[in-house]
């Protein structure tokens, strides 16, 4: 077990090298995409800036304390933008052309090959405006996250991955059955973009839709609440009960999908 880890923490470190040296060799754009990413964040703010600018609180959060939702939404797409959506986009591509053979005879497992194929080292500057975005928070709060906090919000923050990564598998493996899947991908983006806004926010079906079928609460409320301290053990457990079922039900779909792919040389 220990040897398969490290093997396939070998090849993810290879990844991100190779990664990493082809975004430096054109520079003039990694500068340029940088700066957009800067400009996405000032943009991101500026609904909180009106809504709080006349209400002192939303649905039962104060704006440095919805800060803190922005701030992991920020995290998520990073992870989203940087790391998920470019490898798992290029599988549809392989897929049309009936040229993913080549990840399947590799000998290793095929969703991780897909998975890590290509990062976007630039995203790293969202990393750095999330954490900027934090400290401004809590500084805003007059208090800290203490050991327990910080630990419970890292915790969260690799179930929040590990949905959103689930989700975008399951929209790949749609693929496999109807091989244009750029309105799914469109429609997961818009969806996502509501997890700026804490998930109380939402009434009727939209809560429901964004706790259960869509679980952005998982992905940006559910940490920021860890973070605050404002999270019970009761609503953690379940929360990581559903987060594991829902990666449980990607990984088998994904390899459903698998068995159905007809390659271009079938």
């Amino acid at each position: 077990m220990v040897a398969v880890v490290r093997r396939y923490a070998r090849l993810l470190r290879i990844q991100l090298g190779v990664s990493a040296l082809t975004a430096m060799q054109y520079r003039a754009d990694f500068i340029v995409r940088g700066l957009l990413a800067i400009l996405w964040m000032a943009v991101t703010l500026i609904p909180l800036l009106v809504v709080f600018g006349v209400r002192q609180s939303v649905a039962g959060w104060t704006f440095p304390e919805a800060l803190v939702v922005v701030g992991w939404f920020t995290m998520l797409r990073a992870v989203l933008e940087g790391a998920v959506s470019p490898s798992l986009t290029a599988v549809v591509e392989h897929v049309r052309r009936g040229t993913l053979d080549f990840v399947l005879l590799k000998p290793a497992d095929a969703q991780f090959l897909v998975s890590t194929a290509k990062f976007e080292p630039w995203r790293m500057i969202d990393v750095a405006g999330a954490l900027a975005i934090f400290v401004y928070a809590f500084a805003h709060l007059g208090r800290w996250p203490g050991p327990r906090e910080l630990l419970l919000g890292l915790a969260f923050l690799g179930l929040a991955v590990i949905v959103l990564y689930s989700f975008w598998i399951l929209v790949v493996s749609a693929a496999f059955w109807v091989v244009k899947v750029d309105n799914l991908s469109y429609l997961f983006q818009s969806l996502f973009d509501a997890g700026r806004w804490p998930i109380t926010v939402f009434k009727g079906a939209l809560y429901y839709l964004f706790t259960f079928v869509f679980p952005l609460a998982l992905m940006t409320t559910y940490p920021a609440l860890a973070l605050l301290g404002k999270l019970t053990a009761t609503n953690a457990a379940l929360a990581w009960l559903g987060g594991l079922a829902f990666a449980a039900v990607a990984r088998a779909v994904w390899l459903r999908a698998l068995g159905m792919y007809t390659s271009a040389s079938s």
